[in-house]
């Protein structure tokens, strides 16, 4: 029986097992490495050596022009779609990815949907393998933490499309000292989301956002540009994607309530800033106008697709413990689409063989502004949105998070816990961390009290491996 595994950016003799495929076998364009495939019609493993011959690479040649030269005319076997978020049974509403779309018929959140059964044709070992094989690699569009996983991510879109910075891949820190000297836990890591491009994990979202955007506006899509609301990261994330391919950018941003390094970047990469006398909701409100009536493409997380590159995060953290699941993991939240975003990538992990189980989540707040928290606390009864105080975490200063659906429904199918951070045990936490050799911000700040309030108490155990979420590289 032949092997799925199918082609790779190598020389390969034309005569070798690898090219009578399967028909209906997904598309690996990548470089030769010993790789455990499953066929998918007799589900067994077995190690191929792929035979190689050496052949030296044209230099006048870019990575985008190896990917075209390595790629297949076979057909694509994944798809995703839009529907509505927690859809009931039966429902049958569905949207292209290519239509430019950002709520349901009944007003509600959208998801992005992928063909979990032709995902399923292969099994755990195949996906570990193939992701596992990526990593470390130069080869377009796989360098990219996000693109690594693109059969998880945007299955259907051309690498040509891509706008990518090669985010992703971001290391972890064993936090040693810190566990020990402050919290007596010897295994607690910190995942460094925001060692990216523009310095923050709003990067995983944007590349695959702004890549969409881009194969729409070849499409002839009606797409002058793309905007945003934005406390600061987000707008940065956005403007230099958007610069990368050309395509204009205009943010909203609450005037005086953005640091200094957030505003100088969506300016230098050209995008044509509006600092509004209003806090983030405000902005919010504005943007969403605007992009109902003018042909502006919404970036924030209310569009779903930023939320398909966030959940890789969650795959990398399997990925870089040897796909072992952690007891724990600590988010920050203020729009909330990432403690979602996480929770989903974990759980295509569990459904598709990958893990056989998904770790508990803890979402973070501030105290000034801690809807989420007010909803956890209560219950889980009527959510009331708030009036967001300042916060020194000011990029999770959000009282109308637009992902709260999201965020409740992960908690609850995790058993997930929300903690709030006041801000003077925000700024505590920050320095104890600093003073072991960390230098976070004040959004991981909030996550680390969360996680001393659950040592405390005894919920997290000395020895849970427990991972905390750090989002950015400013302060």
């Amino acid at each position: 029986m032949a092997s799925s595994c199918l082609s790779f950016n190598a020389s390969v003799s034309p005569n070798h097992d690898l090219f009578r495929r399967h028909p209906s076998s997904p598309l690996l364009r990548y470089r030769p490495v010993l790789v455990s495939c499953t066929s998918p019609a007799d589900g067994n493993n077995t190690t191929t050596p792929i035979e190689t011959i050496t052949k030296p690479r044209r230099t006048e040649n870019t990575i985008r022009d190896d990917a075209r030269l390595q790629r297949s005319t076979a057909a694509n076997p994944f798809s995703a779609r839009y529907v509505p978020f927690n859809a009931p049974p039966g429902s049958s509403e569905q949207y292209s990815l290519d239509e430019i779309v950002y709520r349901s018929r009944s007003g509600g959140l959208l998801d992005v949907e992928h063909d979990m059964e032709a995902l399923k044709r292969f099994d755990g070992a195949y996906w570990r393998d193939l992701f596992d094989s990526r990593v470390g690699k130069s080869t377009w569009p796989y360098g990219s933490g996000v693109w690594s996983k693109k059969e998880w991510v945007l299955p259907e879109i051309d690498d040509d499309d891509i706008v990518s910075a090669f985010e992703g891949n971001s290391n972890l820190f064993w936090a040693e000292r810190f566990g020990k000297k402050f919290l007596g836990m010897n295994d607690l890591w910190v995942k460094h989301c925001g060692i990216s491009h523009t310095g923050s994990f709003k990067d995983l979202g944007m590349t695959v956002l702004v890549s969409q955007v881009n194969r729409l506006r070849k499409m002839k899509r009606p797409v002058v540009g793309v905007g945003c609301a934005s406390t600061g990261d987000t707008s940065a994330a956005l403007s230099a994607y958007c610069a990368s391919a050309g395509i204009p950018s205009i943010v909203f941003l609450p005037a005086n309530k953005i640091s200094m390094a957030q505003l100088v970047q969506p300016i230098a990469n050209g995008a044509f800033v509006l600092s509004i006398d209003t806090d983030f909701d405000g902005c919010m409100k504005l943007i969403r106008e605007i992009t109902a009536e003018l042909p502006i493409y919404l970036a924030n997380s209310l569009n779903s697709l930023r939320l398909e590159g966030q959940k890789t995060a969650a795959i990398e953290i399997l990925q870089q413990f040897d796909w072992q699941v952690p007891d724990w993991v600590i988010v920050p939240g203020g729009n909330l689409g990432n403690i979602y975003a996480f929770y989903k990538g974990f759980k295509m992990c569990q459904e598709l063989g990958l893990v056989d189980r998904i770790p508990r989540m803890v979402c973070a707040q501030a105290a000034n502004a801690n809807p989420l928290y007010l909803h956890y606390k209560s219950g889980w009864k009527d959510f009331k949105p708030m009036t967001a105080s300042t916060t020194f975490a000011s990029a999770i200063q959000i009282g109308d998070p637009v992902s709260i659906d999201r965020a409740v429904y992960a908690l609850k199918k995790c058993d997930g816990i929300v903690e709030e951070a006041t801000e003077e045990e925000l700024m505590d936490a920050m320095a104890q961390a600093d003073s072991t050799g960390m230098f976070i911000c004040p959004h991981t700040g909030v996550a680390l009290t969360a996680l001393f309030k659950l040592r405390n108490r005894g919920v997290i155990a000395p020895t849970d491996r427990t991972f905390y979420n750090k989002l950015s590289s400013k302060v």
